[in-house]
């Protein structure tokens, strides 16, 4: 993902400078659609029983939605949205288990950006802010098929950068990296509570509207 936020900045020098007739004001709203893939930097604790055990979340691809309101010429409010299905295996002394809990995540993110060249066909902009993040539909799997199993919602922070590119005075090209911070805690019933820090990585493209 380092090499992705590289692209980004040199993308970011490259284009900066180049100019359209039609500027991002205070008062627009731009619509983005992305596909996304959302990967883990994750660890956790041991699965109780289980010296030498942890378990590892997987990677996974869907599309996102975000709508930016700007506050200012430069400043713009974020909310994203977008959910994602999530396999959880085991690692170390129980890598032989495979899946062992499946789980959808919504997170819905709230960011506040500050576009660089508002008035440029280029728009690098960099963004923080929170993330509340919900898990649902979960279940165990593989050897723990049967068993109950939850996990617990998360509020964290959120960083994010990224371009837009002018393809009209209405449409424009969108590449997106964010980091999510995400810790949940998944109770297993019969075998204990496993803490699991999932923090993702996450690259979107797409396109986004001007209103």
């Amino acid at each position: 993902m380092k090499s992705l936020i590289t692209l980004v900045g040199s993308l970011t020098l490259a284009l900066g400078c180049a100019t359209t007739a039609l500027a991002v004001e205070q008062g627009d709203w731009l619509v983005r659609g992305r596909i996304i893939n959302v990967s883990p930097d994750d660890s956790s604790g041991p699965v109780p029983g289980f010296a030498g055990s942890s378990v590892g979340v997987d990677d996974a691809w869907t599309a996102e939605v975000d709508f930016t309101y700007m506050v200012t010429n430069n400043l713009g409010l974020e909310l994203i949205l977008a959910t994602s299905e999530h396999d959880v295996d085991g690692s170390g002394s129980i890598s032989g288990l495979g899946d062992i809990i499946e789980a959808s995540v919504l997170p819905p993110t709230l960011t506040l950006q500050y576009h660089f060249t508002p008035q440029a066909k280029f728009r690098p902009y960099a963004g923080a802010g929170v993330n509340y993040t919900m898990f649902y539909s979960e279940e165990t799997k593989g050897a723990l098929s049967g068993l109950d199993v939850s996990l617990e919602n998360s509020w964290g922070w959120a960083a994010q950068l990224g371009a837009d590119w002018d393809l009209n005075s209405d449409w424009f090209l969108n590449v997106d990296v964010k980091y999510v911070d995400i810790d949940t805690t998944a109770k297993i019933a019969g075998i204990g509570n496993v803490s699991v820090e999932i923090d993702p990585v996450i690259f979107g493209i797409g396109v986004g509207k001007r209103f």
